[in-house]
């Protein structure tokens, strides 16, 4: 199970700020360190509280048991684990931009930050290890570590994220055969239902291209990572329901919402939230079932 701030496979992060970063050249003002800091350090601690109550109230509703670990690595066409990538990615590059907006140096702020996500999402392996249904997984550690050092890597790199891990989500008929796993309501099939996840990696082509291109910096290419007919983990459950799962790749085009200019700094936030999300757009799928497909428009 993963864990993010979307309630997709995980938790929520805290509101994040599009702000301009600090340098490690030029020191941040000792003052706005000093007054930012316990509000950050106070928000992270009452989101990160409430958040774990309420996937405790939400997810664990059952038994307990002792701590036991399980290789979940086959199951659910490892989709589990890109959301787990997704989710720390995303957590980390909150903190560092948070820390930057607190005044922290640029590079400190990455390294302070940027392993944020790992620890934000490890804990999860703690009631997964007490479910008699789950059990802590070492591939979900391992997920969350990746995540994170992808972006401390791109930060490290670029100064900047330019290959962009995004999510989407559309209903399928699956979470009806089983709506105790696969979810009930919208917000639970969203958490659950790995059938209408799709896994977009986003890439900045324009940071790449001399500030002379005309290619437009909101305009980004994305390749995307899906699965279906995922009911159960057992391939024998699934064929007799007539199911066999199959993965699915997508070629898109996303826009990137962190490059639209506006002076407005509630729209920047927005945005800058909104920039995790896949936007719906044309894309040519390809999959072993049924070769090349055509959306017109894919969720």
């Amino acid at each position: 199970m993963a864990f993010s701030f979307c309630l997709q496979p995980a938790v929520a992060q805290a509101p994040l700020a599009a702000v301009p970063a600090a340098t490690d050249s030029v020191a941040a003002p000792a003052g706005r360190l000093n007054q930012r800091l316990p509000v950050l350090a106070g928000g992270l601690v009452v989101s990160y509280s409430a958040t774990m109550y309420l996937l405790s109230q939400g997810w664990y509703t059952g038994e307990r048991s002792r701590f036991h670990w399980f290789d979940d690595s086959h199951e659910w066409k490892q989709m589990d684990k890109v959301g787990h990538f997704w989710g720390a990615f995303h957590e980390s590059r909150g903190a560092v931009d948070m820390l930057r907006w607190a005044g922290v140096p640029d590079r400190r702020a990455t390294w302070y930050g940027g392993f944020v996500g790992f620890l934000l999402q490890s804990p999860i392996e703690l009631l997964d290890g007490r479910d008699p249904q789950y059990g802590a997984s070492a591939t979900d550690l391992a997920a969350n570590f990746l995540g994170s050092a992808g972006l401390i890597g791109q930060q490290l790199a670029w100064g900047e994220v330019r290959l962009m891990p995004k999510y989407s989500f559309h209903t399928t008929r699956y979470s009806a055969m089983r709506p105790n796993v696969l979810g009930r309501s919208l917000a639970e099939k969203h958490l659950k239902d790995y059938n209408g996840q799709t896994y977009w990696l986003c890439a900045d082509v324009g940071a790449w291209l001399p500030a002379t291109s005309l290619w437009p910096r909101w305009l980004q290419p994305a390749l995307g990572y899906g699965a279906q007919q995922m009911v159960f983990n057992d391939p024998a459950a699934n064929a007799a329901l007539g199911l066999r799962p199959y993965r699915q790749y997508y070629l898109s085009l996303d826009v990137d919402l962190r490059q639209i200019p506006t002076r407005s700094k509630l729209l920047k936030r927005v945005f800058y939230v909104a920039s995790i999300f896949h936007l719906p757009a044309p894309a040519l799928e390809w999959n072993q079932r049924r070769g090349f497909v055509a959306h017109s428009l894919y969720y």
